[in-house]
């Protein structure tokens, strides 16, 4: 009998599923061939990406088992490093992170639908997101039950476009060029651009991390949610890729949001691309429904260390931190209608990988000093696999931050607006002399140093 409150493996890895299959593998294809053209090339960057996430799921599983909390990066950070790092990831989750990815879908879906109904593409964006909102706030059984459903429901719609894409009769013209050019393709550095593109497009392999507390024996289940569900997402996004390509010449693909709408529609008719276009519309509806879900816990956990958050900590009767589901939800609107796609996926991408490249390389202080040792899943291939992982993801910074400064620099203005808002909440609620505060993990602690020390 499960405990009331609590979720299983195959919720945790719906909730996997949910945040990565959603509006990178269907939008993001468009942005790549505006600079790649060989499919080679192409099929390399997700087969990188795909890698590169299980590297990290294999991290944040061990991670996850060693500092079992939730709270994701923000618990992590706090305990491995300092507070205020913690502080700055559980900012940014809570600001632009999963807001921002709540954000896209929701313009992915008017991107898909918004024609068809004479609506505006913002209006569709913002009502799905206060639907969802809606649903998640009432009981984690309902939560659960919707989340099943709906990535249940979107693994199959995958499945199905695989399938017509690599068997039905192949498009003239299509987009499939297997020649040897992408060794010209591979060096440059639009290359790690792109890989930028499909790296946004694989996040979400580190979502169950961020409700540890709510997934039964997760010494067992997060490793199986995280690792499982991240290899099932990698076959399904280089198939469907290959399916979008092979059913659509590279013309009218390069540069659309709408990628899977093109393809619909060139392999089913206007028809029929209208209703594969709302299919995807809807499935998109799991994954703001795993994001909300997820990122309202980060809120809750950081609201419950920092007294400057103290408001979001409020949960309704049946445990729903409701308060901090309509604070990711308002975010969430405002950048709908204040930013454009592209701006906020760069924006959000290099904070985010920033955070998630300290947290994996903080794995090798866990193991050094063998905290949470009796309770921990061990990574295989340590510490090969973290140092794949960092090393791919250090290089996308570098070359996201030369190539699309403009979006890194509002990221790391985002930091700095973080770093203020930490400073305050040190200086408005600073104990007095031999007083002592609540600090992040809900410790209490004199001083805002690494919890490290707490060893379980």
């Amino acid at each position: 009998m499960r405990a009331p409150g609590k979720i299983g493996w195959q919720t945790a890895t719906a909730i996997v599923v949910a945040n990565m299959v959603g509006t990178g593998v269907f939008t993001t294809l468009g942005f790549q061939l505006a600079y790649l053209s060989n499919t080679w090339a192409i099929v390399g960057l997700w087969a990188i990406g795909g890698i590169v996430a299980l590297t990290g799921a294999f991290s944040y599983a061990e991670i996850g088992t060693r500092l079992p909390r939730s709270g994701g990066e923000y618990h992590f950070l706090s305990r491995m490093f300092h507070p205020f790092l913690g502080y700055l990831s559980g900012w940014v989750s809570i600001t632009v992170g999963f807001a921002a990815a709540i954000a896209l879908a929701a313009m992915a879906i008017g991107s898909y639908i918004a024609s068809f109904i004479g609506w505006s593409g913002s209006s569709v964006a913002v009502l799905t997101i206060l639907l969802v909102s809606v649903i998640h706030s009432f009981n984690i059984q309902q939560s659960s039950r919707f989340q099943n459903w709906m990535t249940f429901l979107k693994v199959l719609l995958v499945f199905l476009l695989i399938i017509g894409g690599l068997f039905l009769p192949a498009a003239e013209h299509n987009a499939l060029d297997w020649s040897a050019g992408w060794r010209l393709e591979v060096w440059q550095p639009f290359y790690a651009v792109s890989l930028v593109y499909v790296i946004y497009a694989f996040s979400g392999w580190n979502a169950a991390a961020y409700i540890t507390a709510e997934i039964e024996r997760p010494r067992r289940n997060l490793p199986l949610a995280l690792v499982g569900g991240t290899i099932l997402v990698g076959v399904l996004f280089v198939g469907l890729q290959l399916a979008f390509l092979r059913q659509a010449p590279a013309e009218l693909l390069r540069g659309k949001v709408e990628v899977g709408q093109v393809v619909a529609r060139v392999m089913f008719g206007e028809t029929g691309g209208r209703v594969v276009s709302f299919l995807i519309a809807a499935l998109l509806v799991a994954g703001i429904s795993a994001m909300i879900w997820v990122g309202s816990r980060v809120t809750r956990a950081m609201a419950g260390d920092y007294q400057t958050w103290q408001y979001f900590t409020r949960d309704n009767h049946n445990g729903i931190p409701v308060r901090a589901v309509w604070l990711q939800a308002g975010i969430s609107i405002f950048l709908v209608v204040t930013s454009s796609f592209e701006q906020v996926l760069m924006y959000s991408g290099f904070v985010l990988q920033l955070f998630t490249v300290l947290t994996v390389a903080g794995l090798f202080r866990l193991r050094r000093e063998r905290v949470g040792e009796e309770h921990a899943y061990r990574s295989p291939a340590f510490p090969w696999l973290q140092v794949i992982f960092l090393l791919f993801n250090t290089l996308v910074l570098i070359f996201l931050l030369i190539d699309k400064p403009f979006e890194s620099l509002l990221g790391l203005m985002n930091l700095l607006a973080g770093g203020l808002s930490y400073a305050w909440e040190q200086w408005r609620y600073r104990p007095a002399a031999g007083g002592r505060r609540k600090g992040p993990a809900g410790q209490h602690s004199a001083k805002p140093t690494t919890k490290l020390e707490e060893k379980k």
